[in-house]
This record gives structure tokens, C-alpha cells and sequence, in this order.
């Protein structure tokens, strides 16, 4: 009988860092922590270690093919397969609402583009009957998006991976030749490049879904909250360990047809599909 895996994301603070407190606690079986800093893993392993827990770690820099390369040879070697996968690494750009093209860049490769190296190198690891998870946002439902012919791509039943990239090659030229219209996107376009990945993210879920349909994996991408995180400067309406209770009950209980889907942090879940509904995120909501 071979070790059940779960692997958490960005997990050395913040909702990844109790989600991984909560696998320790709640899965019968191996946790990695893992992060892109090897001595702020090492210290939240420490954290966790003081309260009673045993998470494995290893070092993880989503955006380093090498290192994801690694650490897939690690797990293969080791265990021959993971049986969760939380995607929760990212960076938002809370403290300005529009961003410089390099910034909005960085924040694309890293919450969006990311998960095409994972999914390309840690995804065949996945086991038959595994469950994979997303962390979006409410900057991820297709209502962040105004411009209609991108809503109409995206909203697309036959929706390819060619769409969502082109989707967001799109923003990063408007970026960089800074002709974005703020009619574009919800909100004036504020933390516009936040909203545009994971808006991809939420997008990409589906597919991945469909890619795995045949081993029975369930893929889904959820909205954890505004949470009292470093990522929204203290804003926020409940902690980490209250925002990881849903995507916990989503890789430990919730029923295996719940796949491909958008999920709310009250574990609702959402038609992603509904651009005129109100999910999208709203700067408002940061003023204190």
C-alpha cells in the first residue's frame, strides 16, 4: 500500500501555511510545506513542529522549471505520487491598484503561468482518484472581465488553452503599451493584472478537468476570502485558518462529482460563467 501525499503550494505563511497545519492534522498521511525561500520553509516548519505536527518540506519555486523539475524527481523517487495538490502560490499587488508592466508580468508568471509548469510536470504524478485544487480569487469569475469579446472567448464551451493564453498575451501588450481601457475590466481596472490571471486560473481548471476526467481526478479552483493575510495587508474579514477550512473540506470530504468547478469561500459553488453577476472584487472592500 503505498503513502498517501498532499502537497501545498507557497505554503510557509498565510492560507497555504494552515491549510498544511490542517493536512497535518486531518490527512492520514504526508504533508509537504514547501516554498520558494528555503529558510522561511524551514521556519514555518518549525512553527508547525512546536505545535505537535510533522510536515515534510522541500524547497519549491513554482516559477523555476528547474525547481518544479526537482521536486517532481523528489516525490517520483520517494513516494511514486501525490495524492492532493493545492495550488496556492502567489503574489497580488495590494498596495498600488495599477501596476507598471514588469509588475503586472511578474504577478501573470506567477499566478497564472506557473500552473502550466505544474501542470505539465507535477500533474502526471497525480494518482487515479486524486484532487487537485486551484486557489483563485473573486478577482477569478469571468464578472472581472467587461470587454465583450474576450468575455465571449472565454465563456466558450469548446474553450482551449490557446484562448486563455491569448487572453492574457492581450493584457500584457495593452500593459506594456499602456492602451488598457479601464472599461476593460471590473472596477476602473484596478489590480488588473491579479484579476487577469486568475480569471486564466479559473478558466484553465475547467480544462484540466476535462484533461483528467478519465482517472477520476477532481480539479476545482475557489475563491478562499478576503483573509487577514502579508497578500492583503492586514484587510480582511476572517483568518488564514478560517479561510482554509473550505478548501480543506474540498481535498478531504467534499463528494467526488464535485469537479471542474468554481467554488465560493462558504463552499458554494458558483456559475463562473455569469459575467453580469456581482462577484467581481471591488476595491471598496480594502478601504478599513
Amino acid at each position: 500500500m503505498s503513502v498517501k501525499v498532499a502537497v501545498v503550494t507557497g505554503s510557509n505563511k498565510g492560507i497555504g501555511f494552515s491549510i498544511v497545519k490542517g493536512l497535518c492534522k486531518r490527512f492520514d498521511g504526508i504533508v509537504y510545506l514547501t516554498s520558494r525561500d528555503d529558510a522561511r520553509g524551514r521556519a514555518a516548519v518549525a512553527q508547525l513542529n512546536a505545535l505537535g505536527l510533522s510536515p515534510h518540506y522541500h524547497q519549491l519555486d513554482v516559477v523555476d522549471r528547474a525547481s518544479v523539475l526537482r521536486f517532481s524527481d523528489h516525490i517520483k523517487e520517494k513516494y511514486g505520487g501525490i495524492d492532493i495538490l493545492v495550488n496556492n502560490a502567489a503574489i497580488a499587488n495590494s498596495a498600488e491598484w495599477y501596476n507598471s508592466y514588469e509588475e503586472n508580468k511578474n504577478i501573470v508568471e506567477i499566478n497564472y503561468k506557473s500552473i502550466l509548469t505544474i501542470q505539465e510536470l507535477l500533474f502526471p504524478l497525480v494518482r487515479n482518484g486524486g484532487r487537485i485544487l486551484n486557489i483563485s480569487s473573486d478577482c477569478g469569475h469571468l464578472s472581472n472581465i467587461k470587454n465583450k469579446y474576450w468575455i465571449g472567448r472565454l465563456s466558450n464551451k469548446n474553450l482551449t488553452l490557446n484562448d486563455i493564453n491569448e487572453f492574457v498575451q492581450w493584457f500584457l501588450e495593452k500593459s506594456k503599451n499602456g492602451n488598457l481601457s479601464k472599461d476593460d475590466i471590473a472596477d476602473n481596472a484596478t489590480f488588473a493584472a491579479y484579476r487577469v490571471a486568475k480569471v486564466a486560473v479559473s478558466a484553465l481548471t475547467m480544462l484540466q478537468q476535462k484533461e483528467l476526467e478519465g482517472r477520476n481526478i477532481c480539479v476545482n479552483s475557489m475563491h478562499p476570502g478576503l483573509v487577514r493575510t502579508d497578500m492583503t495587508l492586514g484587510a480582511g474579514f476572517y483568518s488564514a485558518d478560517e479561510a482554509a477550512e473550505t478548501p480543506l473540506y474540498l481535498v478531504l470530504e467534499a463528494p467526488a462529482t464535485l469537479k471542474g468547478s468554481y467554488i465560493w469561500y462558504d463552499k458554494k459553488v458558483l456559475d463562473w460563467y455569469d459575467c453580469n453577476a456581482d462577484y467581481y472584487f471591488k476595491t471598496a472592500t480594502l478601504r478599513k
